[in-house]
């Protein structure tokens, strides 16, 4: 049975809720949801890896019973870095990212490669071939259109109403939700709260630089400098192909920005893969490190 607790912690002067997996001692593995899940997203995969890890999952800024300041401007990537690099300390680790976590997890690869050993993504995207793939104007830009919808003023408003209605149909388009029922919508609701507990969440989308266009529409002119966004260490790419929400598209070239990468494909699966097939998931990861 793998031992699991939990901590309150502070982190650069504010509270951050964060759960473990696993032994004390063990090499430690950083776990970074994305949206619109928390830190209990990982009940499923970490126990699977907790036998050989020691499994770390906060509640990132804005989510779940960390702190969740209401401005837009606390949500600038470098500032959510910055909470992972204080609750990682001195000494490196295995870092693990999904969704909007793996957006974390790259910037955290890039800007400091001595604090990541290896990394390890699933269904994320690196920002430079994601936001090539958002400027086309083509199949990503067109799945993308949601986050229009999300920066606007007020979007939490309207998701959080009729006991979370509309963030439900967003979480759940065309993708395989069997896995959120019971307990765990439950326990997804008491994270998600209210209408204010979503506005941190959603000001992720509202701080990011990323450009997207209206449905079918290029941006011209973006220009990227792969040796400023490298990967350094081996990296791990998780793809479940049946995601709708992120094109496989927005993957192609990777290896130009992570020149040490593996990529292990997981069929029948979307973009909550984790849920969905973690087994598989955890025995990629594994066979992997």
């Amino acid at each position: 049975m793998v031992e699991q607790w939990t901590e309150t912690t502070e982190l650069n002067g504010e509270q951050f809720f964060v759960r473990h997996w696993g032994d004390r001692n063990a090499p430690r593995l950083l776990m970074l949801h994305g949206f619109p899940e928390y830190s209990g997203a990982w009940a499923d995969l970490a126990p699977l890896l907790g036998a050989r890890f020691h499994c770390i999952a906060p509640d990132q800024r804005g989510y779940g019973q960390s702190w969740r300041p209401a401005e837009v401007e606390q949500y600038k990537t470098a500032l959510l870095v910055s909470d992972m690099v204080a609750l990682i300390g001195d000494e490196p680790l295995i870092v693990l990212g999904h969704d909007w976590g793996a957006s974390v997890a790259y910037a955290l690869a890039i800007s400091h490669p001595e604090l990541v050993s290896k990394l390890i993504i699933m269904n994320g995207v690196h920002p430079a071939p994601f936001q090539r793939e958002l400027a086309k104007g083509g199949p990503q830009t067109d799945a993308s259109q949601y986050i229009h919808f999300l920066r606007r003023e007020g979007s939490e408003d309207i998701l959080a109403a009729d006991d979370f209605a509309k963030l439900m149909g967003l979480f759940s388009a065309h993708m395989g939700m069997e896995w959120l029922s019971g307990e765990t919508l439950a326990n997804y609701k008491a994270a998600w709260r209210d209408a204010a507990g979503l506005r941190g969440m959603i000001n992720w989308y509202r701080a990011s630089p990323l450009k997207l266009g209206q449905k079918g529409e290029a941006i011209n002119g973006l220009s990227f400098d792969p040796a400023r966004l490298q990967v350094r260490c081996p990296h791990l790419l998780v793809w479940g192909t049946a995601d709708t929400a992120l094109m496989s598209a927005a993957t192609e070239g990777l290896e130009e920005y992570a020149p040490d990468l593996t990529r292990v494909e997981i069929e029948g699966v979307d973009h909550w893969l984790h849920h969905q097939k973690p087994q598989e998931v955890a025995e990629a990861i594994l066979d992997w490190l």
